[in-house]
């Protein structure tokens, strides 16, 4: 299954330098023109972080494994205006083309989860992504919880702060 993330969850994942876990999750992840551009974005406010993240982005970069996409067809524009005027442009593209795609929408978007579970659209975010790498092995579950704290750290809100009892419960 194809996989779309806003802003939010790349930039967890970029701030605390282990953007490699979505691609070691994924192999491809898809990000809106509209992500892309408040990407940029932060890069002129200063969030250095960034700076991977662009180096990872198709086009430009030919070896990347983030690949651009814009909306395309009627059903997703039809999608897109349905959405509350609240969501950010690059969560409501990310929603219109998760829906119409039928892709898995990473989000830790308090309004777009909610539109997204409307929509019944397959979701997960920054806390689920650092489970499915401890199921997979790509991490223990201590270094999972470390980089969880490091998000804190860097102003993500999670309801949680230990993945424990996540992962026991798989």
């Amino acid at each position: 299954m194809n996989v779309i993330s806003n802003t939010t969850v790349i930039s967890n994942f970029a701030a605390i330098g282990q953007l490699e876990v979505l691609h070691a999750l994924y192999g491809c992840v898809f990000i809106s023109t509209d992500v892309y551009a408040e990407i940029q974005e932060g890069l002129d406010e200063g969030y250095g972080f960034y700076t991977g993240v662009t180096g990872c982005v198709v086009p430009p970069a030919t070896a990347g494994w983030i690949h651009l996409t814009g909306l395309q067809t009627e059903a997703e524009l039809r999608y897109l205006g349905t959405l509350p005027r609240r969501l950010h442009k690059g969560e409501a593209s990310c929603l219109a083309i998760a829906k119409a795609r039928r892709w898995l929408l990473l989000t830790d978007d308090i309004a777009a989860r909610q539109e997204a579970r409307r929509l019944r659209i397959k979701l997960s975010g920054s806390l689920g992504c650092l489970v499915l790498a401890v199921e997979r092995k790509l991490c223990t579950l201590d270094m999972a919880n470390t980089w969880l704290w490091d998000m804190l750290q860097q102003g993500y809100r999670s309801p949680l702060t230990d993945l424990t009892p996540l992962v026991q419960m798989k």
